[in-house]
């Protein structure tokens, strides 16, 4: 991650004047029912630092709470300390914010060309507790300088998520005078989590996001409950109004609110349960994707017009495809008023099959450079509350996945359509560093097919690749059982055996892309780590697989079948651990080899 700070050490000095209570868990909470668990909250005296530590389940009042629970998440017997210098895993191009704990991002919005990133932080320490809204900007989604923090934990209410809107009609009242138009003013809506429940409430900013006020008639949605959070606000052009769907966490339902005002809020309708239900709902968004034609990768016209559905998005605590916290996805219509999915009981579609994916939130990505109003980004919080308290530290602890760009997909992944089946596919493009409109000068290729040993050949020959690429191809496994590449290993040799890599390949009996992190460096500071975690291939028939792997110092995103197919996962190797390889097993003579087209890598960093 490229980052500038500024003005941190003000900023925790200003918090700390504020903050007047303290999260103090237990591992006895933790091991206790959801409504008890929200108990744990305790005060504490205002120069207390002491924070929880979230690994197994959800907080009460989080952006995002740990799995199990409905509350609050334990503190680890032990763990480990944040180093004082950096080390081998801080991020290249993804955002973490040193030495702090971060989680779920909370309203990214881009604001006269520039993005701007609030996100669950606590400014005092690398375990989850205090939970604020930290604040970052960026031209480009890569490179970010910090600015002081956004919302702060006060008098005993942690700032929990939500999100953001720019009011420039201000239809709220608060962001000028009657009548006055005010673009650049930002109002926020979050959850406020306190011991005894969760409210929605309002802060606004009059000058584009850099000092907040919040709203002296807080909250402004109230139902006396303690698991009510994570609001998501936006302008429903259609209807003229203000939409929020916030979460119903251990009832796994979301609710839709509308308004005209943002500060008074109808309930419009309810969504749930439906899909993966094994943990707590948290995190929703609602959003419209253009369809695109696979055929010709455009907007899928119908009626003289770009056909498009809408999105909605819910992340569950436990119970993901890869084990832990997952994000799922229902596709279907929107009016305003109601989501009606277009195949009820198709799910649960999983947006990343990878263990490190969680808390996504979108945003409009209106630029000059759009190639449809529909252009919509997102980002996630990459970590997974299993084991989110024990990760080496960077220094701090919590990052988030590259941001990717959203659209829908008419796909033929099914022969023959059943009215249970979804036939639109949910595909994501990373967002990468590099010049706009232009094609990456690759450090090696390969215009046409080869052996797995003629490219093995070719990446010897040429520059090696060091910190974070972006590396891709075309994978014809032949009839090999499995094939596919080896990414940061201890040997540079392809050929030779190597004590730590990052497996990403093709398994062509059961139809799968799988990435085994099972050797992948550190990984005996927890035993839900070291997996091979894998996704079904949607289109098993083609010739070859096109894969493109986002690789950082401590990660590797696989976005497989362009875009369709998408598995997140953290590592964490040596810096010396450089090495790259295509592989294939064994197969017998006369069978088909294993084959790879288009072979490039770029570097990132």
């Amino acid at each position: 991650m490229h980052t500038e700070s500024s003005c941190r050490g003000g900023a925790q000095a200003g918090l700390g004047l504020l903050l007047t209570a303290a999260f103090l868990v237990t591992a006895q909470s933790f091991a206790q029912a959801p409504a008890a668990a929200s108990a744990a909250f305790a005060t504490a005296p205002a120069a207390s630092v002491t924070a929880a530590a979230t690994p197994g389940s959800t907080p009460a009042a989080s952006a995002s709470t740990p799995p199990g629970l409905a509350s609050t998440p334990p503190a680890p017997a032990a763990a480990p300390k944040t180093p004082a210098v950096g080390t081998d895993w801080q991020p290249a191009i993804h955002f973490y914010d040193p030495p702090y704990w971060i989680n779920d991002p909370n309203g990214p919005i881009l604001l006269d060309g520039q993005y701007h990133l609030f996100f669950q932080l606590n400014p005092f320490g690398d375990q989850w507790g205090h939970m604020s809204w930290g604040h970052a900007v960026s031209p480009d989604l890569v490179h970010w300088k910090h600015l002081p923090v956004a919302l702060a934990e006060e008098k005993g209410v942690a700032i929990f998520s939500g999100s953001t809107v720019e009011d420039s009609g201000n239809t709220s009242g608060l962001c000028g005078g009657a009548g006055e138009k005010t673009p650049g003013c930002v109002v926020a809506i979050y959850t406020g989590a306190s011991a005894e429940k969760q409210t929605q409430n309002l802060a606004y900013s009059r000058d584009g996001g850099t000092s907040w006020t919040k709203y002296a008639e807080n909250p402004v949605l109230d139902l006396g409950l303690k698991d009510f959070r994570d609001p998501k606000v936006f302008w429903h052009e259609a209807t003229g109004s203000w939409v929020m769907v916030v979460s119903l966490p251990v009832q796994h339902k979301l609710r839709i609110y509308r308004s005209k005002n943002l500060r008074q809020w109808e309930l419009a309708s309810e969504f749930g349960p439906a899909g993966a239900v094994a943990g707590v709902w948290e995190c929703p968004d609602l959003f419209e994707l253009p369809v695109f034609d696979i055929a010709t990768k455009r907007a899928y016209v119908t009626a003289k017009q770009a056909d498009s559905r809408w999105l909605l998005s819910v992340n569950v605590g436990k119970g993901g495809p890869a084990g832990g916290s997952a994000d799922q996805y229902f596709v279907g219509r929107f009016d305003g008023y109601r989501f009606r999915e277009d195949h009820p009981g198709s799910g649960p579609h999983w947006v990343d099959w990878g263990k490190d994916f969680y808390a996504s939130t979108s945003f409009p990505n209106k630029t000059a450079d759009s190639t449809t109003d529909l252009d919509r980004l997102w980002i996630a919080w990459m970590s997974n509350w299993q084991y989110a308290g024990k990760l080496p530290a960077l220094p701090g602890r919590g990052e988030m996945t590259v941001a990717r760009r959203l659209y829908f997909r008419q796909s033929p992944a099914y022969p023959a359509l059943t009215p249970s089946q979804e036939p639109l596919v949910l595909v994501q493009q990373p967002i990468l560093p590099g010049p706009a409109h232009k094609h990456y000068a690759a450090l090696l290729g390969a215009p046409e097919f080869e052996t797995i040993a003629q490219a093995n050949a070719r990446i010897a020959a040429g520059k090696k690749p060091s910190g974070a690429y972006r590396l891709r191809f075309n994978l014809d496994p032949g009839e090999c059982s499995e094939a596919g590449i080896r990414v940061r290993r201890s040997s540079g040799k392809p050929g030779e055996a190597a004590a730590e890599e990052t497996v990403v390949g093709i398994d062509t009996e059961y139809g799968r892309i799988f990435v085994d992190r099972t050797r992948s460096g550190k990984s005996d500071w927890s035993p839900d780590f070291p997996a091979r975690v894998w996704a079904p291939l949607k289109h098993v028939q083609a010739g070859s697989i096109p894969i493109e792997i986002v690789v950082d110092r401590n990660s590797v995103e696989v976005f497989a079948e362009d875009g369709e197919t998408v598995l997140s996962s953290l590592i964490y190797p040596a810096a010396s651990s450089q090495g790259l390889s295509f592989y294939a097993t064994v197969i017998p003579p006369g069978a088909a080899p294993a084959r790879v087209l288009d072979v490039e890598l770029v570097p990132l960093d």
